[in-house]
Parts: C-alpha cells; structure tokens; sequence
C-alpha cells in the first residue's frame, strides 16, 4: 500500500498533509489510543484542527481514497 500513498501524497501535495505513525514506537501510543488504531494498516483524514473525517482500517484502494479527498479538497 505504501507506494499507492506516496503517490498519492505526490498527488495532493500542498493540500493534504500526509503523516505517517509507527505504530511500533510507544511514544505514539497515545495518539494511536485518541485514533482509536487498532489494525495495521489503517489510514486516518482530518481536518485542520485535527478532527477525524474517515478512517480507513485495512486495505483501501486509490479509488477509495481519492472519492473521500474529492469530498474535501477543492
């Protein structure tokens, strides 16, 4: 999935701000706790002020992705 991403971060650059978490590291463990992450991978989109629009928990195609974007990017 990570290429599909980062072409899609490519894509979007300047209008979604792409962040990636380890979901190893335990300084993350309480942001994962607020996300509520419980299965890898797992693609999270917010808002500016950090609000979850969707969340995505397993596989999800650029189809998928892009459909929500189009709902919030101009």
């Amino acid at each position: 999935m990570a290429p599909m991403v980062h072409g899609l971060e490519a894509k979007y650059f300047g209008k979604i701000q792409f962040t990636y978490l380890d979901a190893d590291d335990p300084l993350t463990r309480d942001f994962q706790s607020t996300l509520g992450f419980y299965y890898q991978p797992e693609i999270y989109l917010l808002n500016g002020n950090g609000d979850l629009l969707k969340k995505w928990a397993g596989y999800a195609s650029e189809e998928q992705l892009e459909g929500v974007f189009a709902q919030y990017v101009q």
